[in-house]
């Protein structure tokens, strides 16, 4: 069902879908397990399978729709996130979306009726094929025209019924296998379970004994985990091994080909003494015109690309970018810049605007940031946009002089041009080839200001003039590039780092900035990656308010309370907190992903006291009283929380080990789900029954399973 799904909306199988897929596995079974614990609750207490399938479905259908309807609550938002978030996580969201909604159908289907199937084994077997199989009385007339359509339904019906009953035995044999092999690990387990049933009843009524202790503990653990927020550092998305990089070399302007070829090949050659390298290819010179970038181009600029072995981890590869790195700071004059194939569209790392309208005070302000940038060991590959540009000769006339003379400055630049570059004089034909024939000065008399001062620029002329006579020659430097943004000129001095986290970069390059001194005109932006993340930051921190405020719609339509709901969103802090300590055992940044994984917890994390709730609701309604009623749904809910609680965690384990490509987008987001959920879930079972019994009064409620007369099993 899940597949057809996502075949309607178009998802593919890509690394987030399957991410997805791997994520619901752990919570699509959650369902079934609350269903079938009840179920068996009933059959325990001497109800018969049909009975026991249509009770215990009736009491838990309201209360798994609602958590289940809470999850999916939360991943909705993250449907119409912008920014890389939402690249990033709306397939995954719709596939976990689609699972849920599928197994929430299964859960009060398919699993009830299973239950109850041991109702029919006391019945005669073959009388309950022939009931079903029997057909209605037809007319005459038409009895035989429908006789090949009747034996193709029966042909149909009797497959049917071989492959189930094939599937059937072949479950009971593989189920009676896996309970021989696994009986003692059975009874180990459900004898302690029992145990922790019985210390966990104790620990309850310790703990709505003494509320105010238990509450002050609870808030003090969650406090000391947020104490270590600070201590955890930012980013937008965690660095990822994509067994390849590459390594840009600009040498000065100018240089020959040949020098540029020559450090790729000995770049080359260190790279493939490294184990981990799989094999490497360079490009040395190139025309501009063959790209966009302005900053690619000319016989200076080298581009050396490295394939990794598979399997080489991030800590591999920073030790082969390393060496790559030392070897280049030992050449002088030599601009470097490392980086990776690019899966979303991002900046670098560190950005600072300089904006002005004189280029050389924008030259010497982004030399001096850079100058600073390179001081702190922070931060690598530092450059600058306005780099030094292409050496050049510049006519200056004297355009008086030229209209005394009958000339303008355009035919002069037009003559020079043509000695210089040449004039289209005519083609030739070879083999059916047109080939251009141009014609110029041969090149040794083209070679320096001075010969170009001699040209003569008016040739037939009775008084011949150089070209010297009316301009003055010079050579410089012109610009590589100017850019503008917002009708300004702009200097944009980037950075990569080197170690650290994105926002203590940026709060360096902020100091950095702070304390040098601008010419006047010139102003300096912080931008880069910190300004992606704080959009990112921005756009989740609405979703995980709207994914809240759906909780918490879902959850008072459900209880038809006010004040339950919101004793049940406390569970989100809860998992918070322990989302942070985690996130601090594993050394792990706060990033976009992290975001999402807490955004999931706000609707996974509530299920356990939905269902805890819900329990005691229909207790009270049943006229036990409030601190029984509290104990007793606490003992019977117990086992069905820590079943959803661990597969939940089991299904997500794979994913924080990590491994295989990707696995550095989706480790934060299991880490998180996986710490918060179970420190959550620790404190849920004492804090949420306490929260419950100081904010209710000791009498009887209606019970909320009233509103699932109409569930059908």
């Amino acid at each position: 069902a899940t597949f057809n799904l996502m075949y309607g909306q178009g998802i593919t199988l890509n690394m987030m879908s399957l991410g997805g897929i791997a994520l619901a596995v752990g919570l699509l079974v959650d369902n079934a397990i609350v269903v079938l614990e009840n179920i068996a609750r009933h059959k325990e207490q001497g109800k018969d399978a049909f009975t026991a399938a249509k009770t215990g479905t009736r009491e838990v259908a309201m209360a798994i729709t609602a958590s289940t309807l809470t999850t999916v609550a939360v991943f909705f938002p993250l449907v119409f996130v912008e920014g890389i978030a939402g690249q990033l996580f709306r397939d995954q969201a719709l596939t976990v979306t689609f699972a849920l909604l599928a197994s929430l159908v299964v859960a009060l289907t398919l699993i009830p009726t299973m239950a109850a199937r041991e109702r029919s084994r006391n019945n005669n077997a073959v009388a309950a094929v022939a009931d079903v199989t029997s057909a209605e009385p037809v007319r005459r007339w038409y009895y035989w025209p429908t006789w090949p359509l009747r034996m193709l339904g029966k042909a149909l019906r009797g497959l049917m019924l071989l492959v189930m009953t094939l599937l059937t035995l072949i479950f009971r044999l593989v189920g009676r296998a896996l309970a021989l092999a696994f009986k003692p690990l059975l009874a180990v387990v459900q004898w302690l379970l029992v145990q922790l049933e019985r210390v966990y009843r104790r620990a309850l009524q310790a703990a709505l004994n003494f509320k105010a202790l238990t509450i002050a503990i609870t808030l003090a653990v969650a406090a000391g985990c947020f104490a270590l927020l600070p201590r955890l550092g930012a980013d937008v998305i965690p660095a990822m091994s994509q067994g390849e990089f590459f390594v840009e070399v600009q040498l000065p302007v100018g240089s020959a080909i040949e020098q540029t070829d020559k450090v790729l090949t000995s770049l080359a050659a260190i790279a493939a003494e490294q184990a981990v390298v799989k094999r490497s290819y360079a490009q040395a010179g190139t025309g501009a015109q063959m790209t966009v970038d302005p900053s690619i181009g000319g016989s200076h600029w080298g581009r050396l690309s490295i394939v990794l072995e598979p399997g080489t981890n991030a800590e591999q590869e920073q030790q082969v970018i390393t060496t790559l790195r030392d070897y280049l700071a030992r050449q002088p004059d030599i601009m470097v810049k490392i980086d990776r194939p690019q899966l979303f569209s991002f900046s670098t790392p560190l950005e600072v605007e300089l904006s002005g309208y004189e280029l050389p005070q924008l030259k010497t302000a982004a030399d001096n940031l850079v100058a600073a940038l390179e001081a702190d060991d922070r931060f690598t590959d530092v450059k600058t946009s306005l780099r030094r540009g292409q050496p050049e000769i510049t006519l200056y006339f004297n355009h008086g002089l030229l209209s005394q003379l009958g000339m303008t400055s355009h035919d002069v630049a037009k003559r020079v041009a043509a000695y210089v570059g040449g004039e289209l004089a005519g083609q030739y034909s070879v083999n059916d080839r047109k080939v251009d024939i141009r014609v110029r000065l041969e090149e040794q008399y083209r070679q320096s200001e001075q010969q170009l001062a001699q040209l003569i620029i008016n040739p037939g002329s009775d008084k011949p003039l150089p070209l010297s006579a009316v301009a003055e020659i010079k050579r410089e430097t012109g610009p590589s590039e100017i850019t503008r943004i917002g009708q300004q000129r702009v200097a944009v001095v980037s950075a990569n780092l080197a170690y650290g986290d994105l926002e203590q970069a940026t709060q360096s390059a902020q100091a950095i900035l702070s304390a040098q001194r601008l010419p006047y005109g010139v102003s300096a932006a912080v931008m880069g990656q910190s300004e992606e993340m704080e959009r990112a930051y921005t756009s989740l921190t609405m979703a995980l308010l709207l994914a809240v405020f759906l909780v918490y719609l879902v959850m008072a339509s459900q209880f038809e309370n006010l004040l339950q709901p919101l004793l049940i969103l406390f569970t989100v802090p809860l998992a918070g907190a322990g989302a942070v300590l985690g996130l601090w055992l594993t050394d792990t940044r706060l990033s976009v992903i992290v975001f999402i994984g807490l955004i999931m917890l706000a609707g996974i994390v509530v299920n356990n006291a939905i269902v805890l709730i819900d329990r005691i609701n229909q207790l009270r309604g049943e006229g036990v009283a409030l601190t029984q009623a509290v104990l007793d749904a606490g003992s019977s809910r117990l086992r069905p929380v820590l079943m959803t609680t661990l597969t939940t965690i089991l299904g997500l384990l794979p994913m924080a080990i990590g491994g295989g490509d990707g696995s550095e987008i989706r480790a934060p987001m299991a880490i998180t789900v996986i710490f918060g959920l179970a420190l959550a879930t620790m404190l849920t079972l004492l804090f949420i029954p306490v929260l419950y019994a100081l904010f209710s009064r000791d009498s009887a409620v209606q019970p909320v399973a009233d509103s699932t007369q109409e569930v059908g099993v």
